[in-house]
């Protein structure tokens, strides 16, 4: 089976396991906030993140396309940074689910950034898939009991914004980085982030919290896992997806994320209703007809 095959049995297995990883983040991120601030949280998954990709960099950095600069700043800063810190910002005052929920946004705001500015050209399959999913989506949204108290809030914009910047991000690595190794691509757009955020780390006293918060060790462990599970190893593998298949199938990852929100629920003892299957099922359908484009 070809890999370059948006239907290979590789690139779903890719789909699902990033769907699982980012699933998580959520909660992930939600444990980190019990020691640190929204701001710290972003700037340990950065700092962290750019230090276990250090030792590829230092050794293949006459890989790195030094000359593709400025893309490469757009992928770090609108794929990685900037979202680190409004996730953890918004999720001050939602619920991880409502906002896993609301980050199934990305792959409408994909396709409508790529017809716009990428030169994108979009087959019907395609935005019937991402339609069937947002509808999907919704659907979680008003039957799930973890989020039915969502209404419109203006941390819920931080992740919309958020959404769009991946979508941006997405279609970069589309245009400019097709055939780059997604390790080095990856390591790339840390060279950007990484000093600062290790920098303000060991200014502010962060790393002080683990021994004087209750929660230190806890949120530490969160973020330690978020930061090499959730961004280290997922963003490789994201960029793998984008080039063996195409901007709207991987970005149909955010469609499966509410459900895996939802999964972790009903393992807590949250209800499952047959409508939130329905929802689940709608999402499913929308990524098959994505992969039909």
């Amino acid at each position: 089976m070809r890999g370059t095959d948006s239907g290979s049995v590789q690139a779903w297995f890719v789909l699902l396991l990033l769907s699982v990883v980012w699933g998580s983040s959520f909660i992930l991120i939600k444990k980190s906030l019990l020691a640190f601030t929204a701001y710290e949280v972003g700037a340990l998954r950065m700092g962290i993140s750019f230090l276990a990709f250090l030792p590829l960099l230092i050794i293949r950095r006459k890989e790195i396309p030094w000359d593709q600069w400025k893309p490469l700043m757009v992928i770090g800063l609108a794929g990685t940074t900037i979202p680190a810190f409004l996730y953890p910002i918004a999720e001050t005052q939602l619920s991880s689910s409502v906002v896993g929920v609301l980050n199934s946004l990305t792959p409408l705001f994909a396709v409508t950034f790529g017809v716009l500015f990428f030169k994108a050209q979009v087959v019907k399959n395609q935005m019937i898939g991402v339609f069937i999913g947002m509808t999907g989506a919704v659907l979680l949204i008003l039957l799930s009991k973890s989020t039915e108290n969502a209404s419109i809030n203006a941390y819920a914009f931080l992740v919309v914004l958020g959404t769009m910047l991946y979508a941006l991000s997405v279609n970069t690595v589309k245009k400019y980085f097709q055939d780059l190794d997604p390790n080095i691509l990856s390591a790339s757009v840390f060279v950007f982030v990484g000093v600062p955020a290790v920098a303000y780390l060991l200014f502010n006293g962060t790393l002080w919290k683990v021994q004087t918060s209750e929660f230190g060790l806890l949120s530490l462990s969160a973020v330690l896992i978020l930061s090499l599970v959730g961004t280290v190893a997922a963003t490789v593998l994201f960029y793998k997806l984008v080039q063996m298949t195409n901007v709207v199938f991987s970005t149909a990852v955010a469609y499966l994320i509410p459900g895996v929100a939802i999964l972790f629920g009903v393992l807590d003892g949250e209800p499952f209703s047959l409508m939130i299957l329905i929802g689940m099922t709608l999402i499913l359908i929308g990524v098959y007809f994505t992969r039909r484009g």
